[in-house]
């Protein structure tokens, strides 16, 4: 399957599916890149290495540099530990970076790229099911100890190579963390897959092939459009971040890589969606929907440590906040999300009202 990004400064391929790595040695056959540097993290290096290099090994000059995993990798000292290697393997304006891993890598090795000699090209591998939202759209930094991804540039890539056969390694966590940012794709643009998703996925281990392609092309056919009408987030875009102000408190005040991303970032959006059923009248069944989310896994619990006082500084901070004012992506219904400063007030006695829901679904899972 083939998707073409289109946005203000760039267009480039989106292969989905068996013949992406093909598609990859062909796209390398005719760059003129004088050198390739491939980010990646140990795990996936260990698992998955050899077969990029297959694409690689007779065509030009390449080096590796191997990152921690996860949030881990997104640091400013491994940043730096990257940029030096750059240097020191002799990378120059006209080399390429391919980011070859999940989310993290992706976001590191865009803003290496972004960064290097003031700009030069790079291409996404993803290996997870997350990175079909990261790798797309040109987002690309690393996490401050105070935000998460407060740090970074756009930077749209040259093409993403997204070879799905990579995905039969990722352990259940994984794959729970990427469906969550399926599933957001679907609140913010189309009723029918969300209906599709809650009917046909019941266990996140017996996902077919065919279902899996159609939900990977289906999210990124929908973030595409938005990008296209809005790269840079000065507007539209920001409704990509549907359950993320939440999501990413949680995972600044936890410590990077301790909850996954889409853990966070789907415990987030049932937070969201409860204040959209307060803000603008969202009509929904949530307690269905917080049915189907436990059944595949999801715990939606908050941490004991989690200070809501430090967690509304985090959502202060917040790039979509202005002012030191609280803004959050709401939905007036499913597919018609819309942008809203919250007052405080609001957010904590919603906020209060989650866990109480949240925690009774727990208790009849357990009684079940």
């Amino acid at each position: 399957m083939l998707i073409n990004i289109e946005t203000s400064s760039k267009t480039y391929p989106v292969f989905i599916g068996e013949n992406s790595l093909q598609a990859l040695t062909d796209h390398l056959e005719n760059a003129d890149y004088t050198k390739i540097l491939i980010i990646t993290d140990f795990t996936v290096g260990r698992l998955h290495l050899d077969e990029l290099r297959t694409c690689l090994s007779r065509i030009m000059d390449y080096c590796i540099f191997k990152v921690p995993a996860s949030e881990q990798a997104k640091q400013f000292s491994v940043y730096e530990e990257a940029l030096t290697f750059a240097l020191e393997n002799d990378l120059d304006r006209k080399s390429c970076i391919i980011a070859f891993g999940g989310g993290a890598v992706g976001d590191l090795a865009g803003f290496v790229a972004a960064t290097f000699m003031r700009g030069i090209r790079f291409i996404q591998v993803p290996t997870t099911i997350l990175a079909h939202d990261s790798a797309v759209g040109g987002k690309t930094g690393i996490n401050h100890p105070l935000g998460k991804n407060m740090v970074g540039a756009f930077h749209q890539p040259e093409g993403v190579y997204y070879f799905t056969d990579l995905l039969e390694t990722l352990p259940l966590s994984e794959i729970r963390s990427g469906f969550a940012e399926v599933v957001k794709h679907a609140f913010i643009a189309d009723q029918e897959f969300l209906d599709f998703l809650m009917e046909s996925i019941t266990d996140l281990t017996k996902i077919s092939r065919t279902d899996l392609n159609y939900i990977l092309k289906k999210g990124i056919e929908i973030k595409a459009n938005i990008v296209h009408q809005d790269e840079r987030e000065n507007g539209l875009r920001a409704v990509l971040n549907l359950g993320h102000t939440l999501g990413h408190a949680l995972e600044t005040n936890a410590g990077y890589g301790t909850v996954t991303h889409g853990e966070a970032i789907m415990t987030g959006l049932v937070y969201a969606l409860y204040l959209s059923e307060a803000e603008t009248d969202l009509v929904m069944d949530i307690h269905r929907f917080e049915q189907w989310l436990v059944t595949l896994g999801y715990r939606l619990e908050i941490p004991a440590q989690f200070d809501f006082d430090k967690a509304i500084t985090s959502m202060k901070r917040d790039k979509k906040s202005f002012a030191n004012k609280p803004r959050f992506i709401l939905l007036e219904e499913i597919g018609k999300p819309v942008v809203k400063e919250i007052g405080e007030e609001q957010l904590r006695s919603t906020y209060e009202k989650f866990i109480i829901a949240t925690q009774l679904q727990r208790e009849t899972k357990k009684a079940d």
